[in-house]
């Protein structure tokens, strides 16, 4: 059996995990590498688990798709929030959080040898999965600046292309893409008959005025436009795993498929939680993300001291920084070190499909001001002591 291989084999390993060791073997290490939020649900969301609880039923399966009561808040949500409306042309399926969507969407859409194109530096948990279905990942450089090209992703679509897919705000580098690029973006698939699915996990985390775009929203999109959401990053969900997709109607049957197979339905007491998350009041977003961006300018202060060692672009969303490190020294080997010697940890840039030069992932999301600054202080004095000996 050791002689045993499956298609795991060519799948990358999943590098959180494999920071978390090194995190361990340095106690006191303070990690800028998770993209997780620091704060806790709101209350609302505790106080629907006694809901849960009263309904002796609520201990069996549930819907595939979820429970009546979210989907109807979700219908709302999208409206206001992202101008989505739900109609005869889509619907919504309730996840175990935006990459169980991201999976689901992926097997409903293809056969084994189709193509995926994604727009790098990649989220690696996309290219894992495209790698897991038995496709292939098609990768497409954004500009200098991360920003899409949408005339390179067009020369990039082959007979075996099934679909494009976008994430802004984007992890890792945090650039929020332009109304104009994916709207491009989203009618070349409309044209080219094939699918856009845009990841919109940060989509509340925008920064000086800002404002996110949802593809679902463009004219006619409905029938070819994927959108992931999730409620891990805006309500401090991540544990409780509940995402949900928008998705055409006519791919509504596969995705169930796929979804009973894996999960049969979304943990139903989490629905409830994320049930009373959406109820919770406008504040409970607007203070929390107004703590992050403060976070967020305390980081890029910092970073800016490293500006004769490292290229930062700017970037309006999310809560990660992408820096392109001026060394020829290995992404990972660097990691390391920082980690070994200077107690701070980041994540390398070849996770996310960038081999050409050094670059880290910095995540501030996690982090309170006054830990997040002595973490950056910490990576500051650490690559000018490692790239300048």
């Amino acid at each position: 059996m050791e002689s045993l291989t499956s298609r795991m084999q060519g799948v990358q390993s999943p590098i959180i995990p494999v920071v978390g060791e090194l995190i361990k073997n340095s106690p006191g290490t303070i990690s800028l590498g998770q993209g997780v939020v620091y704060y806790n649900p709101p209350p609302e969301a505790i106080e629907f688990l006694a809901k849960f609880l009263a309904e002796s039923a609520n201990n069996l399966y549930k819907s595939v798709e979820g429970i009546p009561p979210l989907l109807t808040a979700l219908v709302g949500k999208l409206q206001a929030f992202n101008g989505i409306e739900i109609n005869r042309e889509n619907c919504i399926v309730v996840t175990a959080g935006s990459n169980m969507g991201f999976m689901n969407a992926i097997l409903a859409i293809t056969n084994p040898g189709d193509e995926i194109i994604l727009n790098t530096p990649y989220y690696f948990n996309h290219e894992m999965a495209i790698a897991i279905a038995g496709c292939r990942a098609v990768l497409v450089a954004t500009d200098e600046n991360y920003q899409l090209r949408p005339e390179a992703i067009a020369q990039a679509i082959t007979p075996k292309t099934r679909a494009v897919v976008t994430i802004s705000p984007n992890n890792p580098t945090g650039v929020v893409y332009s109304e104009v690029a994916l709207h491009q973006v989203n009618q070349i698939c409309g044209d080219r008959g094939i699918y856009h699915i845009s990841d919109e996990a940060y989509e509340y985390f925008t920064y000086n005025g800002v404002k996110h775009v949802s593809p679902g929203a463009f004219a006619n999109s409905s029938k070819y436009t994927i959108s992931l959401f999730s409620l891990s990053k805006a309500y401090g969900f991540a544990s409780w795993r509940i995402g949900y997709m928008v998705i055409p109607k006519h791919l509504f049957f596969a995705v169930k498929k796929v979804q009973d197979t894996i999960l049969i339905c979304p943990p139903v007491i989490s629905q409830y939680a994320a049930l009373g998350a959406l109820q919770a009041k406008e504040e409970y977003l607007k203070s929390n993300i107004n703590a992050i961006a403060q976070v967020r300018q305390v980081v890029l202060d910092l970073l800016n001291r490293l500006q004769a060692l490292c290229s930062i672009t700017p970037a309006n969303g999310a809560f990660y920084f992408f820096l392109k490190v001026n060394t020829q020294m290995d992404a990972f080997e660097l990691v390391k070190r920082l980690i070994q010697e200077h107690k701070v940890a980041v994540i390398p840039g070849t996770t996310f499909g960038i081999d050409d030069g050094c670059y880290l992932r910095v995540a501030y999301g996690a982090l309170q001001k006054e830990t997040a600054k002595e973490g950056i202080k910490r990576l500051v004095q650490g690559l000018e002591t490692i790239v300048r000996s």
